[in-house]
């Protein structure tokens, strides 16, 4: 009996014991919890970041840009607004001796011309592509009866007729063109090579040159003739090898708008860009419970 006294005893110690150490690792734990933070706070990016100073740069530099487009834009108008009244004047007889220093001042200005071709220095400019078609425009000096002779574009002619193309105007003719000065040469276009007759862009000191320059009385002067027929006409002499000359229109490119549009278009975009990583960037200052 008395055994079974102090089994009983003992069991009741060791559970005793038992029971106060779980309690304190309990105690432990709970005191782990109510000391870690409740809340984190995110990592602070730096205001100063090449992504924020890049796409702070952009809309202000794009802004300009299409302001600047937009002042191109205006600028254009005018020129072709200025252009186009000069070529509604009527045409006028060109000096016997012409200044050259004056001709920007009167380029797309109506000419009325009277003379006989020089067809022996005439000049194949190209290729040139008309309406599908390909082929090389026509440069032929022009003696004036009362004046210095001058380089006309008598116009289109296609490939078929390169060789062969109409020459039977012998005697004096009349035409009427507008002044024009020497093509913009682009980075794509080869030089010239006027020994082997190659002219792929109008340089009008250099053709006048061929043509007999100075000593033959040649003017570095370059007039378009004007074609006035219908454009059935224009297909039908084609096909007959007759030069067709080009349309009293100012060919004036203008793609200013469109530059206008693409500029400011990608300041918008920037702006929005800069100002949503603005906000999230003040986002990340926020202190935040945190997540369970």
């Amino acid at each position: 009996m008395l055994s079974l006294s102090r089994t009983a005893s003992l069991q009741s110690r060791l559970l005793l014991r038992t029971t106060l150490r779980f309690a304190g690792i309990r105690q432990s734990v709970h005191t782990d919890v109510v000391k870690s933070p409740a809340t984190y706070t995110a990592r602070k990016d730096s205001w100063y970041s090449p992504t924020i100073l890049l796409l702070g740069f952009i809309p202000v530099f794009t802004f300009a840009l299409g302001t600047w487009q937009l002042q191109r834009l205006q600028w254009k108008i005018n020129l072709i607004d200025e252009l186009e009244e000069k070529l509604e004047r009527d045409p006028i007889l060109l000096p016997r001796k012409i200044n050259v220093s004056a001709i920007p001042e009167f380029i797309y200005r109506r000419v009325l011309l009277r003379g006989t071709w020089d067809h022996d220095h005439t000049m194949l400019l190209g290729p040139r592509v008309r309406d599908g078609v390909h082929g090389y425009h026509v440069v032929t000096p022009l003696l004036r009866s009362q004046g210095s002779t001058v380089l006309v574009d008598r116009g289109f002619v296609s490939n078929d007729f390169v060789g062969n193309y109409d020459c039977s105007e012998k005697g004096e003719v009349e035409v009427q063109g507008m002044l024009r000065a020497s093509h913009k040469r682009n980075t794509f276009t080869p030089d010239n090579q006027p020994d082997e007759g190659k002219w792929f862009w109008a340089d009008v000191d250099a053709m006048a040159e061929y043509a007999g320059g100075e000593a033959a009385s040649v003017q570095p002067v370059f007039i378009e003739q004007i074609f006035s027929g219908h454009e059935g006409e224009a297909t039908s002499n084609i096909s007959k090898g007759i030069p067709v000359g080009r349309s009293a229109t100012v060919d004036v490119r203008n793609a200013h708008l469109s530059y206008v549009v693409t500029w400011y278009s990608l300041s918008a975009f920037t702006a929005v860009m800069l100002g949503r990583l603005i906000i999230k960037r003040r986002a990340q200052k926020r202190v935040r419970p945190l997540p369970r």
